[in-house]
């Protein structure tokens, strides 16, 4: 991993122990402004509590004396061999939390030797975000009304060796984010975002014809992010994209939608193994991931950690978020007497 430049903000990672720890010390090296619009949601912020009770409310039920010598935590997505199930998943505007922005992101991913999904809202072109990246980029899209310029995005991204483009696909215009309001928010002057020119204030509905259009020159997979209904499920499937995320936008869309975790067996059900289901939403301990995993995810995303990470110590506090995942998911498949992903399935889940 490369030297952090001097007067970086940096800090002694050593007593932050967990992700929970990294939200509270995030506090201290973030302005009031971006340390809530990463935290907030929308409105009510109820999907935003319900992501995490919900997966507080899943037990798990350990089968012992069972021969957990060698984990293997590797998965296949699209053809790549990730080492882990957990990605870093697209956050906009990381320059607000660390000088280095989405280089450190891409400096601390590849130190723990995981897969960046890069925000259509960077700070950092994505040529040099590539430049740097020592593992598998994605590509996360919001579909502009000009429809000409999001071709040419998805052409540059492709061209840079991005691997699949996420589409975001459930936000057809902002949600009700009054605690990110009342903090002002505004990016600095100097903090731009070189591949989108302004907010999201589109006036073309984004739809099924929009994602078939996409598919007839994309040459990597197209994966839609935001399912939550699975005759929205069913339909992703009919329109031939390779997976999709489920995904309640961090809950800082549309509140008192339900929890990712909840939604999740219902679009495994009815995609019945018909291509790779990712989720988000929520995701802080090792026995999270195990959760999903068992109930449908071939892998899960994290971002608001990540971003908290970055805060704290760039791309070493990156680096450190996703290990600490990685190693509690050791941990939860030993002790649940899992030796591997394919191992993990509803049995591990307490009825």
């Amino acid at each position: 991993m490369e030297a952090i430049p001097p007067g970086a903000l940096t800090r002694d990672l050593s007593t932050l122990l967990n992700l929970f720890d990294f939200e509270e010390s995030a506090v201290d090296w973030m302005t009031k402004m971006a340390y809530e619009y990463v935290a907030s949601g929308a409105a009510d912020e109820l999907t935003l509590r319900w992501n995490r009770q919900a997966l507080d409310a899943i037990r798990l039920n350990p089968t012992v004396l069972t021969d957990v010598s060698q984990l293997d935590t590797s998965v296949s997505l699209f053809g790549t061999r990730l080492s882990h199930p957990i990605l870093i998943a697209p956050t906009a505007y990381h320059r607000l939390m660390h000088p280095e922005g989405e280089l450190a992101t891409v400096r601390g991913a590849g130190a723990a030797s995981a897969l960046y999904v890069v925000s259509s809202f960077t700070t950092t072109p994505l040529a040099e975000i590539a430049q740097r990246a020592t593992q598998p980029l994605w590509f996360q899209l919001y579909v502009r009304d000009d429809r000409a310029f999001t071709q040419n995005l998805i052409q540059e991204a492709e061209a840079l060796g991005y691997r699949a483009l996420c589409i975001t696909v459930d936000t057809p215009t902002p949600g009700v984010r009054n605690r990110e309001h009342r903090s002002h928010f505004k990016l600095p002057d100097d903090v731009r975002t070189p591949h989108m020119g302004g907010p999201l204030v589109e006036k073309k509905p984004l739809t099924w014809k929009d994602i078939e259009w996409i598919q007839s020159f994309a040459k990597t997979p197209v994966l839609l992010k935001g399912i939550l209904n699975p005759d929205d499920a069913e339909r992703a499937v009919e329109s031939g994209v390779s997976g999709i995320i489920v995904s309640n936008h961090g809950g800082r869309n549309l509140d008192t939608v339900p929890a990712t975790i909840d939604a999740l067996p219902r679009i495994t059900e009815r995609v019945d193994q018909r291509m790779p289901i990712l989720l988000d939403g929520g995701i802080r301990r090792g026995t999270d991931v195990l959760k999903a995993i068992a109930l449908g995810a071939s892998a899960v995303l994290v971002g608001k950690p990540i971003c908290f990470g970055l805060a704290c110590g760039g791309a070493e506090g990156v680096a450190k978020v996703l290990q600490i995942l990685q190693h509690e998911l050791e941990l939860a498949m030993a002790l649940t007497g899992r030796a591997t992903l394919a191992g993990i399935d509803r049995s591990v889940i307490w009825q």
